[in-house]
C-alpha cells in the first residue's frame, strides 16, 4: 500500500541527526587511520581501518536512504520550480560557499602537514586555486566533505521527473506501490542488494568505479537514494522492515566478520578468483542488513518528537558543513602535542563540537545572511504587538 498520509516523520529526523554524529565520530578518527588524509597524527593503527571500512560500508548510504526518503515527503508541499530553488539554496549555494572560503584551509592544513607550503594562509589562498584538488592541485572542486551536497544536489534535480512521476501519475504510483509490495514478501527486501553487486562487479575500480568517495561508487550511490524513496512511500514494506528487524541485525552480526575477512586478508591468494565476487556481494548484504537495522529500529523507536528534536535537526546541515575544517584546524596541532594518541583523539572529538556548536549557536543561527549562507532558512520577525484603542483612549 502507498503511503498517501503526508505527516512528519520524527524517526527519519532522529536517524538523520544520529547519522551527522556518527560521521563526526568517524572524521575525529581519521588522522589515525592508516590511509591519507588531511592532516595525520605520527602513529597510525590498523585496527582503525577496520572501523572505518565498517562504518563505510553504510554510512554514507544510510544518509542517502534518508535523503531519498525525505525527499517523498517534501515534493507534495511544492511544485517542481520551488522544489529546485529549495535545493539550490540548501544544497548547492553552501557547496560554493564553501569551496571558495573555509575549504580552503582544510588545503592549507593538509599542505603543510605534508611539507609542500610553508608560510601564512594569506600566502597560500591565491594557490588555492592552482589546478584541481585530487589531480595534483589545491581547488577543492568537489567539496571535499561537502561532496555529499553536490552528490545529493545532482541526484535530486537527476531523479525530480522519476520521482514526480512515481509520485503524481496513476501509472507510477501503480509502479511504486507494485515494487513496494513485492520487497514487503519475507525477505526480498534483501533484493536491494543485487543491483549494486552487479554495479561492483562491472565498473572499473580506476575510472567510475572507484570507491574514494565514502565507500562506494557515485555511480551506486543513487541505488540508496532511490531506495529511501521506494521504502518511505509503502506501509507494508516499512511493516515488514520493523517485523524483521531482529533478524537483520543476526544476518549483520554474522556477515560482518566475514566480510571484514575476506577485505583485509592477504594469506590466501588463491582464494581470490572467487573471494572477490564473494566479498562484493558480503559488502552488499552486509550494507543492507545494517541499513535494514537502523531503519527498522528507528521505525520501531523514534517516531516521537521532543522540543531538543527541533533544534538539533535544524543544526545538522551547518554543523556538518563545519565540522571537518574545525577537526583538521584543531588536530593540526592536536595531533603534535606529547600526549596519549587515545587522549588526541578525544580532545580533538570533545573540543570540536564545542568549537562547532559554539560557531553555530552564537554566529551562524542568530543572522539571516549567515544562515543564507549555510542553507537555513531565515529567521521569522517577530509580530510588532499594537496597543489596543482601548488602553490609548480609556
Amino acid at each position: 500500500m502507498v503511503n498517501s498520509n503526508i505527516q512528519r516523520r520524527y524517526d527519519l529526523d532522529w536517524l538523520r541527526v544520529l547519522a551527522i554524529l556518527a560521521i563526526f565520530v568517524f572524521h575525529c578518527t581519521r588522522p589515525f587511520d592508516m590511509d591519507d588524509w588531511n592532516i595525520k597524527n605520527l602513529a597510525v593503527y590498523p585496527a582503525i581501518d577496520v572501523w572505518k571500512e565498517f562504518a563505510m560500508t553504510w554510512g554514507m548510504p544510510l544518509i542517502l536512504l534518508i535523503s531519498g526518503a525525505s525527499v517523498y515527503f517534501a515534493l507534495p508541499k511544492a511544485s517542481a520550480g520551488k522544489y529546485l530553488k529549495g535545493i539550490c539554496a540548501r544544497l548547492l549555494l553552501p557547496l560554493l560557499v564553501g569551496m571558495f572560503t573555509h575549504l580552503a584551509l582544510q588545503v592549507y592544513l593538509e599542505n603543510l602537514d605534508k611539507g609542500a607550503f610553508s608560510g601564512s594562509f594569506f600566502a597560500f589562498y591565491p594557490h588555492y586555486y592552482d589546478g584541481m584538488y585530487g589531480f595534483g592541485g589545491n581547488f577543492a572542486w568537489m567539496g571535499l566533505h561537502l561532496w555529499y551536497l553536490e552528490i545529493l544536489f545532482i541526484l535530486s534535480v537527476l531523479f525530480l521527473p522519476l520521482f514526480l512521476w512515481l509520485k503524481k501519475t496513476r501509472s507510477g504510483q501503480w509502479v511504486l506501490n507494485a515494487l513496494g509490495n513485492f520487497l514487503a514478501l519475507p525477505g526480498a527486501v534483501f533484493t536491494l542488494a543485487l543491483p549494486a553487486f552487479v554495479l561492483l562487479r562491472t565498473l572499473d575500480e580506476e575510472t567510475w568505479g572507484t570507491q574514494v568517495l565514502g565507500g562506494w561508487s557515485v555511480l551506486i550511490y543513487p541505488l540508496f537514494f532511490i531506495a529511501g524513496f521506494l521504502i518511505i512511500s509503502n506501509e507494508r514494506l516499512q511493516a515488514r522492515i520493523r517485523q524483521m528487524r531482529w533478524l537483520s541485525l543476526g544476518f549483520g552480526i554474522i556477515m560482518t566478520p566475514a566480510y571484514l575477512f575476506l577485505e583485509f586478508q592477504t594469506q590466501y591468494p588463491a582464494f581470490h578468483p572467487l573471494g572477490g565476487a564473494l566479498k562484493d556481494l558480503l559488502n552488499c548484504l552486509v550494507c543492507w542488513s545494517w541499513l535494514l537495522v537502523v531503519i527498522g529500529f528507528g521505525m520501531q523507536h523514534l517516531n516521537f518528537n521532543k522540543p531538543f528534536l527541533k533544534y538539533a535537526n535544524e543544526a545538522v546541515l551547518p554543523f556538518y558543513i563545519l565540522h571537518q575544517t574545525v577537526i583538521v584546524t584543531l588536530g593540526y596541532f592536536i595531533v603534535r602535542w606529547p600526549i596519549p594518541d587515545w587522549l588526541k583523539f578525544f580532545m580533538i572529538l570533545l573540543s570540536t563540537f564545542g568549537v562547532v556548536m559554539v560557531l553555530y549557536e552564537y554566529l551562524v543561527r542568530r543572522f539571516n545572511l549567515l544562515r543564507f549562507l549555510f542553507g537555513m532558512k531565515p529567521l521569522r520577525k517577530a509580530p510588532i504587538e499594537r496597543p489596543q484603542l482601548e488602553a490609548l483612549h480609556p
